[in-house]
């Protein structure tokens, strides 16, 4: 049985790269936990301009209707404020955790060792424990601040992956940039379930 992957979304720009990651993953039929901060709520209605549900069965309905899966994968959604859940606990084996796309707030917290809700509490334990932790910034320009921040992660195992897109394999839509991005993230994990033009060379 394949261990679950943590994906976890943060109150940053850029709510299509997690969509996205999500119908990859689930139509490769991997077993997802999905926690949004608070913040994602107040982005989501800023850029979609509709509300997402703070249930975890209405959020479960809600993200498989964004990532146009019905059916296909395993979708278990959590609270943002319940640390007592799964995969707050170093017990619960997982794949690795990726935070796309992630707040500088998130990064800064993280790297301080914070865990103020249950997304925090997540990357502190994927740390704590060794695993696979992949963080797409999505902020720009980068601070100082910002900087020290996720080099402090970088330096405690954290993979790092911006959402910053190719050209190469020459993009047609914004579905072609995103879907770029998602599938470098996935890389990290060694998770290959995205069909995209690689580098082959000259």
């Amino acid at each position: 049985m394949t261990k679950p992957l943590i994906l976890a979304i943060s109150g940053a720009s850029g709510l299509i790269y997690p969509v996205r990651a999500l119908k990859f993953l689930l139509e490769a039929e991997y077993t997802i936990d999905l926690v949004a901060s608070k913040g994602t709520y107040l982005v989501w209605q800023a850029e979609q301009k509709m509300r997402m549900p703070a249930e975890p069965d209405l959020q479960e309905q809600f993200w498989r209707e964004q990532a146009g899966v019905a059916s296909k994968g395993k979708l278990r959604c959590h609270r943002y404020a319940d640390v007592g859940a799964t995969i707050a606990s170093g017990s619960f084996s997982t794949l690795g955790m990726v935070i796309i796309p992630c707040s500088m707030s998130t990064v800064g917290k993280i790297a301080a060792g914070l865990s103020s809700d249950l997304l925090e509490r997540a990357a502190d334990v994927q740390l704590k424990e060794g695993r696979q932790l992949i963080i797409v910034p999505r902020e720009t320009p980068f601070s100082l601040i910002h900087l020290r921040n996720l080099t402090t992660l970088a330096e405690a195992g954290a993979r790092i992956v911006p959402a910053i897109p190719a050209w190469y394999h020459n993009p047609k839509t914004i579905e072609d940039l995103v879907d770029f991005v998602v599938a470098r993230t996935l890389d990290q994990l060694g998770i290959d379930c995205i069909p995209i033009n690689r580098w082959e060379g000259h």
